[in-house]
């Protein structure tokens, strides 16, 4: 790893003074806007990261921690996991001095949110639905204390991590549909540039091979009611499954609707599981049989471990969750 970048490299850089640099970390606004430009230009190109111990003894602090989305507001407004998790996450924070900035972006092209997080708009971020090509992520996680909802695609040694058990979670779903006779299974993914995705299809394709099978057909979704329809469509194009395991609760109902459309019952022809245990299990007819992942519990303990991590403690790297299968109606 290289030296990390000092304060006299970056004003040295932007062909600025040392009190300058300082002034454009710390939100100055007595700063010319050609300096102020010349300093971030510098920051970028460097990477340089400031001394937030420094910081705090000059009463820095902000208290607040950001909560950041790299998904669409569609995608994010959308999904009840999200609100739970925001749920969870606002009650772990109710007791302490912290407020909440939520960010959502799909990207940051501009490095506006990036430049906000990093020149000190919060203290720490939580960070939730990650995927492969969120390298304005990794620039976050080198300026600040930072959780991360999932494991991110490129943990490093030190990152701090509350996941959900999504390997086992895949396995319960996948074994209740064998336990109850189906033999041709299908399952719906979700993004596969996402690690829980992956954990999940893991998860169904060895319960499938401990049992001597092969998957019937493995269709990518994102996790949207619409992605799980137009899956649904591709699956019935290759033939007639006898159960589909949709990674999401939206997801399996989207491909509900395509089902009833194409007059297949549900469970008697086509058994269906859902993951999440979310408001939408029970908004359908039938009702989802599903995987519970403890999404507020996620919330909550992704806050718990980076108030922790502020205050100066040292919190378990690594927290796993539990899934459980709750049976319902469509399988």
């Amino acid at each position: 790893m290289s030296p990390r970048a000092t304060i006299e490299e970056v004003a040295s850089a932007a062909g600025v003074s040392r009190s300058t640099v300082s002034r454009v970390v710390n939100g100055s606004t007595a700063v010319s806007p050609e300096a102020l430009a010349a300093v971030r230009v510098a920051i970028d190109e460097l990477n340089y990261v400031p001394n937030r111990a420094a910081r705090s003894l000059a009463s820095r602090q902000t208290h607040a921690i950001a909560l950041i989305v790299p998904e669409d507001t569609t995608r994010f407004f959308g999904d009840p996991f999200f609100a739970a998790i925001v749920a969870g996450i606002t009650g772990a924070l109710g007791g302490s001095d912290y407020l909440l900035n939520l960010l959502i972006a799909s990207d940051d092209p501009g490095n506006k949110m990036t430049s906000f997080v990093r020149n000190g708009g919060v203290d720490g971020a939580l960070i939730v639905s990650h995927h492969t090509s969120d390298a304005f992520i990794d620039r976050i996680a080198e300026a600040m204390p930072v959780v991360y909802g999932g494991r991110p695609v490129r943990r490093r040694e030190g990152d701090y991590v509350v996941d959900v058990d999504n390997e086992v979670g895949a396995t319960i779903a996948t074994q209740r549909l064998l336990d109850i006779g189906r033999t041709r299974i299908a399952t719906i993914t979700g993004p596969l540039t996402m690690v829980a995705s992956v954990d999940r299809v893991q998860g169904f394709r060895s319960t499938l091979s401990a049992a001597g099978l092969t998957p019937f057909a493995e269709e990518e979704g994102d996790y949207s009611e619409a992605s799980g329809a137009e899956a649904a469509r591709r699956i019935l194009e290759r033939g007639r499954p006898d159960a589909i395991f949709a990674a999401s609760d939206l997801m399996a109902r989207g491909a509900l609707t395509v089902l009833h459309a194409a007059g297949i019952r549900v469970p008697e022809d086509i058994a269906l599981m859902g993951f999440d245990d979310s408001s939408v299990a029970v908004s359908t007819d039938p009702q989802l049989t599903t995987v519970r992942q403890p999404m507020y519990a996620q919330g909550e303990a992704m806050a718990e471990v980076l108030l922790s991590r502020l205050a100066g403690d040292e919190p378990p790297t690594t927290t796993i969750l539990k899934t459980e299968l709750v049976v319902r109606d469509s399988a």
